[in-house]
């Protein structure tokens, strides 16, 4: 490098080309708590892209707990789990979240990014297989970057396909030490759930293990909001980790792993995310337990989600948008080019309802969306008011 070069320079340069391209972020700011009607860059609008599915992000219980456990705790654990950092309050989330997951053991991580990038190199390694689905999320893709096992992949939902590369790596010289299956539950820009009975059982007759990523399952699927094991009926010896987070329908953060006991003390003795990252603060665990007991008790929330799910996809496919293959509250509006998608986004928000476009290289170029995700919260007139939007802004853009 030359002397008095800037070795930043190339930072504002890829910035820059990123705008050009029209691939940055631009973000818009929330003033105040994620509900259905808030506030975006000063204007009032219906939220459409949050992934606070049940609104238990501002549920009394949840933040009341919250706050009791800063006053009772103070406002962090001053450690990492290991070393000094494992409060009671940790302790207890672990063991409520198993017996909700109807799993052994439990471990929380400090988001579901950490979960996945922290526990997924330690399952596999030099000697093994991994063999994940093509659609699979940015966390998963990374976790497996980091594992030093050969990598396949298999077509989206596919478990033809799964059952080919299963029984290519049958025949593998020298056979693999270990072979691992990962898999979304529910896939984030489509809305599809995996065909987990069908993975589950060919892993089974292949001798792999399962690893089910449920981030958008739970609190959505299965009984009482318990996920997509729970909703395909799947015993714990079908699905051996089913990895989850508190940030999205329980409405707080976090990450964690659900599985047998081994699992979760193999997990938090060789998973470095979990080993070297300070624990979550009190309040956050506390609140997360709260999240809990409400799904436990107050069955209502998901229900509605799910009322106000099939009301929205039912009048958007008569109105003539396409939803694609969704088969959960994410819900995509196809739209195809990009372009058209930010503009339609953009219409959207000046008629009062936010709700963000996923483009290339996201999603393939022409298959461009609005990606909707329901809310248990909204209620029937804003339901109506956002449907009202999509309708104008749909013939604004000529996709209707």
């Amino acid at each position: 490098m030359s002397p008095g070069r800037d070795p930043t320079a190339f930072l504002g340069a890829e910035v820059r080309e990123l705008v050009a391209q029209d691939l940055d972020w631009k973000l818009k700011v929330l003033a105040g708590p994620s509900t259905p009607r808030c506030t975006i860059d000063g204007r009032r609008v219906l939220m459409l892209c949050s992934n606070n599915y049940l609104g238990l992000s501002t549920h009394p219980k949840v933040v009341e707990a919250a706050v009791a456990a800063l006053r009772s705790h103070g406002a962090g654990s001053g450690s990492v789990r290991p070393i000094a950092g494992t409060m009671d309050l940790h302790v207890e989330l672990e063991r409520r979240l198993a017996r909700f997951k109807r799993a052994e053991a439990s471990l929380v991580y400090q988001s579901g990014f950490a979960t996945n990038s922290g526990l997924l190199p330690q399952l596999v390694g030099e000697g093994d297989l991994v063999v994940s689905d093509e659609l699979n999320h940015g966390s998963i893709i990374d976790g497996l970057r980091l594992a030093r096992a050969e990598r396949a992949v298999y077509r989206h939902a596919d478990a033809a396909d799964l059952e080919r590369v299963l029984g290519e790596a049958e025949r593998h010289a020298p056979a693999y030490r270990r072979i691992l299956v990962v898999t979304d539950g529910v896939f984030s820009m489509d809305g599809d759930i995996a065909p987990l009975p069908e993975i589950a059982g060919l892993a089974a007759e292949h001798g792999a293990m399962v690893y089910v990523d449920d981030a958008h399952g739970e609190g959505v699927l299965g009984e009482g909001g318990r996920g997509i094991v729970s909703h395909f009926h799947l015993g714990r010896d079908r699905v051996q980790a089913e990895m989850g987070t508190f940030s999205k329908a329980f409405g707080v953060v976090g990450g964690h792993v659900s599985g047998s006991k081994d699992l979760v003390d193999f997990a938090y003795n060789r998973s470095r995310t979990w080993l070297l990252s300070g624990s979550h603060p009190p309040a956050v665990a506390a609140a997360c337990l709260a999240a809990i007991d409400v799904l436990e008790s107050e069955p209502e929330h998901v229900q509605r989600l799910w009322e106000r799910t099939r009301r929205f996809q039912s009048e958007m496919r008569a109105l003539g948008f396409d939803l694609g293959a969704s088969r959960t509250p994410i819900t995509p509006v196809l739209v195809g080019e990009s372009g058209a998608a930010k503009r339609m986004s953009e219409r959207l928000f000046e008629l009062g309802v936010f709700a963000l476009p996923i483009v290339f290289p996201m999603v393939a170029r022409d298959r461009a969306r609005i990606r909707t995700i329901l809310n248990a919260a909204l209620t029937d007139d804003q339901l109506g008011t956002a449907i009202d939007a999509f309708t104008t802004a749909g013939r604004d853009v000529g996709l209707l």
